[in-house]
């Protein structure tokens, strides 16, 4: 592969990308369940998604560089920047053009679902930016979590939902809370790896306010939680027996509990980074193959 392209590609941080992905995957089967699946918007959903993950990845690199946060031993992936494999004015173009091209996908998004998805697609941009950039970054004050729940989980379901239907139903909501949950399982892991990284940077995570055993109760909790949603959503009526096929889940989740709850740190929790990734993943399918059957 060429160097350059291996390098924007590693920069892109393709294993983050699932988070995208997922919550398209559930928002379309759910469309498809009710009869009114719309491929042209499902893709559409997913290339925007996708394309507003991207930028926010390298808005990241750019933004934590210039706040110092990549400063020291790297425990994560290479970030390009700090590395000085990319410049900074490169990078803060590819963040530009990223969110351009998700904003150019949205236009025919706003043109098929009218105005929430106006809202819907600026203020994830918005965020993406605001997430490590501006002295109220959110991922320095701690509230990054909170974000990650809500945008990757009943915004990106439902918005997906909607642009096919245009219209939308609580289940659908409550539903998209799983991939949140587990989103914000990512983002747990991630911060505990980088817990004194982060300390030194004054970028104050849950998982630095609150300690490493805070951070292994969060993971724990978000991956219970997504699963026990669905049977939530069981027991009231509002979905399938199939549906609990999500709790297929859970026995695969079992090494990067235990790896979590085993006291790892450092480069070791970039493979339960990966993992939890696929984890998401094969939530989504678990999920969209049981609300169809």
């Amino acid at each position: 592969m060429n160097n350059t392209l291996s390098v924007w590609l590693q920069a892109s941080r393709p294993k983050t990308l699932w988070a995208a992905v997922a919550p398209v995957i559930m928002g379309t089967a759910m469309a498809h369940a009710d009869g009114v699946m719309h491929w042209p918007s499902a893709m559409a959903a997913l290339a925007g998604a996708v394309l507003i993950q991207i930028g926010t990845n390298f808005a990241n690199d750019y933004f934590d560089f210039l706040k110092g946060a990549d400063a020291g031993p790297r425990l994560g992936p290479v970030r390009a920047t700090q590395a000085g494999l990319v410049t900074p004015q490169a990078m803060r173009t590819a963040f530009v053009i990223a969110f351009a091209l998700a904003f150019c996908i949205g236009i025919y998004l706003v043109w098929r679902g009218g105005w929430p998805i106006v809202a819907i697609g600026l203020s994830s941009i918005l965020f993406g930016i605001l997430y490590t950039a501006t002295p109220v970054a959110l991922a320095y004050l701690g509230i990054a979590d909170l974000f990650v729940l809500i945008f990757f989980g009943p915004v990106a379901v439902g918005g997906t939902y909607y642009v096919q239907a245009l219209g939308i139903t609580p289940t659908v909501l409550i539903a998209g809370l799983a991939p949140g949950l587990i989103s914000t399982a990512i983002l747990t892991v991630n911060n505990l790896r980088d817990i004194e990284g982060d300390r030194a940077a004054g970028k104050k995570t849950l998982v630095v306010r609150f300690g490493k055993t805070f951070a292994r109760f969060e993971y724990l909790f978000s991956l219970l939680a997504a699963c026990l949603i669905p049977v939530w959503l069981y027991l009231k009526g509002q979905a399938q027996a199939a549906a609990l096929a999500v709790l297929l889940t859970l026995p695969l989740a079992i090494p990067a509990i235990r790896t979590i709850f085993s006291g790892a740190e450092g480069r070791v929790l970039n493979d339960v980074l990966a993992a939890t990734g696929k984890l998401l993943l094969f939530y989504s399918l678990f999920f969209s193959i049981g609300w169809l059957w």
